[in-house]
């Protein structure tokens, strides 16, 4: 792949998780998007449809997580790191996933802060932020 060409894919792959981000309160379902904006802990659970909400945050993850893969294939040009990486994005999805459900089913005010830290895995494109330099210590390892 030309470097010129790489570069204008990372952009637009970048560019695509910014877009995301900044209009999430459009195209998410998110009370937790204003909740976590306020005085969070001291403040009670917002009402949430809890189908809708697990709905919307998974779209989110997996809208996310195809970007993200997008971008390992563009700096890294390797399968193997891809398909380790699906499967690094499918496990913790599952993970996430059930511990996030539990929160929004029984919130607790003492809770807030693991949840608001647990919440930023599934919307947000932190598994990418760790798999990036792994991949490249590895890589130069090798």
């Amino acid at each position: 792949m030309h470097k010129l060409t790489k570069y204008i894919l990372l952009s637009v792959l970048v560019g695509l998780l910014i877009l995301i981000r900044l209009f999430e309160s459009n195209l998410f379902y998110d009370p937790y998007l204003t909740f976590f904006q306020n005085d969070y802990l001291y403040i009670d659970s917002p009402r949430r449809e809890i189908f809708k909400v697990t709905l919307f945050t998974t779209l989110r993850y997996i809208l996310n997580s195809v970007i993200s893969l997008g971008i390992l294939f563009v700096v890294f040009k390797d399968r193997s790191i891809i398909k380790f990486s699906a499967v690094i994005y499918v496990l913790a999805f599952v993970i996430l996933i059930s511990v996030y459900l539990y929160f929004v089913i029984n919130p607790r005010q003492e809770d807030y802060y693991l949840f608001f830290n647990l919440r930023r895995f599934l919307i947000q494109p932190v598994i990418l932020i760790l798999l990036l330099p792994a991949f490249y210590y590895h890589k130069l390892k090798n």
